[in-house]
């Protein structure tokens, strides 16, 4: 068998491309685009309005409404337990809720019980403790705050601190004695917390939370959660949980919500660290849904021409 050699007259497929079709004729072919330069349009979708603080506005969902209405609807100066339970890793969603919970629950003059069952959670406590410490001066440690820290245990922890707090927490954080701080004082256990707020990257977390303090002993609690956190927690709404914010996107909406109540808080950019990571989000969608209609746009016009 002889083999076949190609010649002049072989079919080239884009003989059928005329320089209308958009084929080398135009000089450009979207068909023929290299993927770096929609790796690059997706790198500057995202850095842009990063780099810029690009802030666009949120409408609060209901849910998120719920939350925070059960936070507001609080009479001023009540006490709140602030379960943080996330490490660095889950801060990018998590940190910018917690921050709004520690602003709003200071706005309200609450008195706040800072708690975690994560080891990794210490600077996390710290960093948001550091809130009050930097944007309310007029919040004194000891009598309107204080820094439980962690004790090892997961939901044992919780089990404890319900019927007798003092027998795991007998010193805040630093060493303390908790008998010596006003707001300690004669704090027996967390049934008299007239909140339980928790942030949650897994477990132990918000689950065990609701199951061991706020469902037995009929402790109101709203949670803030990853994304994949979020489903698990919807069969406890609104019952055993009075409402959820879920991942990054209702953070942002709470910060909304935050800002409408109180707009002198407006004047400081640290409060819309959810809303602006919301940006990056927003347009790199759009480029996304972009190049998917436009795709879909070069095919079915090729198909229909018979390219």
């Amino acid at each position: 068998m002889s083999d076949i050699m190609p010649t002049d007259s072989a079919y080239d497929p884009q003989s059928d491309i005329s320089p209308t079709d958009g084929g080398p004729g135009t000089g450009f072919d979207f068909r023929n685009l290299d993927r770096r330069w929609i790796f690059l349009a997706m790198g500057l979708s995202i850095a842009i309005p990063m780099l810029r603080g690009v802030v666009f506005p949120e409408e609060p969902s209901r849910e998120v409404l719920d939350v925070f209405a059960t936070v507001e609807g609080l009479e001023d100066g009540s006490s709140v337990l602030m379960a943080y339970d996330y490490d660095p890793a889950s801060k990018g969603e998590l940190e910018p809720m917690a921050a709004a919970f520690v602003r709003h629950c200071a706005e309200k003059k609450h008195k706040l019980y800072f708690i975690t069952l994560w080891p990794a959670a210490v600077p996390m406590l710290q960093k948001n403790i550091a809130i009050l410490k930097r944007e309310y001066p007029e919040y004194t440690y000891g009598e309107d705050y204080v820094n439980l820290g962690f004790r090892p245990g997961n939901e044992g922890v919780i089990k404890v601190v319900v019927t007798d707090l003092k027998k795991l927490y007998a010193n805040d954080v630093d060493g303390t004695d908790l008998n010596e701080l006003p707001l300690t004082t004669n704090l027996k256990n967390i049934q008299s917390m007239d909140l339980i707020i928790n942030v949650s990257a897994g477990t132990p977390g918000a689950k065990e939370w609701v199951q061991y303090a706020a469902t037995p002993f009929d402790i109101k609690m709203v949670a803030g959660v990853t994304g994949v956190g979020y489903t698990p927690l919807v069969p406890y709404v609104p019952k055993q949980l009075a409402g959820i914010l879920g991942a990054i996107k209702a953070a942002a909406e709470y910060e909304e919500a935050l800002l409408l109540e109180y707009p002198e808080l407006r004047e400081n950019p640290a409060t819309q660290e959810g809303l602006r990571k919301m940006g990056p989000q927003l347009v790199a969608h759009i480029l996304i849904i972009g190049l998917i209609v436009g795709g879909n746009v070069i095919f079915f016009t090729d198909r229909k021409r018979g390219v």
